[in-house]
């Protein structure tokens, strides 16, 4: 399936290659369509960095830039630039994607992803995940915000900690009312 870069978006033009690649994984955000079901796709889709990245990567598809095709290398150098702290977000959200996860941003959520077991639409994520590395400190204040919001949205709270180049640790947080 053919894409191509604009700016920091990675977009499907044709609405036929849209439609498969949103249904093999809800990748991506078909442009206007606020909760899409598979079969309304009319649209082209945007992908953002990571998940193009991933998808690149899978040989799912190709990526062009003002005509030119991007590489791997040359992607990952872009992601670099782009995204904050790629590198250990992107070994998360490979992991929670090869694991077969549904992995969306978590920005509405203040926190880095948001995983589905089935997808969008059809269950709710009943996973936050925060990545963090291992040297850095995590306070006691952000553990207990980030509870409070995940309690109250009914998910649980996950911090993902990258162990190396292909290994992550989780730290899952439940909270109980007694």
């Amino acid at each position: 399936m053919k894409s191509e870069l604009i700016e920091n978006r990675i977009i499907v033009w044709d609405i036929e290659d849209s439609k498969e690649l949103f249904s093999q994984g809800y990748y991506g955000k078909p442009i206007g369509i606020p909760k899409p079901k598979i079969e309304e796709i009319d649209a082209p889709l945007i992908l953002d960095l990571i998940e193009g990245l991933y998808l690149l990567e899978n040989k799912k598809i190709t990526i062009t830039k003002s005509k030119q095709k991007i590489s791997v290398e040359q992607l990952i150098e872009i992601c670099k630039k782009e995204v904050h702290e790629f590198d250990k977000k992107y070994l998360v959200y490979k992991n929670f994607r090869d694991k077969g996860y549904i992995i969306n941003p978590g920005i509405k959520f203040g926190c880095d992803f948001a995983v589905y077991e089935k997808g969008p639409g059809i269950d709710h994520a009943p996973f936050l995940v925060q990545v963090y590395t291992r040297s850095e400190p995590i306070k006691s204040t952000g553990i207990v915000l980030a509870g409070r919001l995940a309690s109250s949205v009914k998910k649980q709270f996950i911090l993902a900690i990258p162990k190396d180049k292909d290994k992550v640790d989780f730290l899952a947080l439940d909270w109980w009312k007694a």
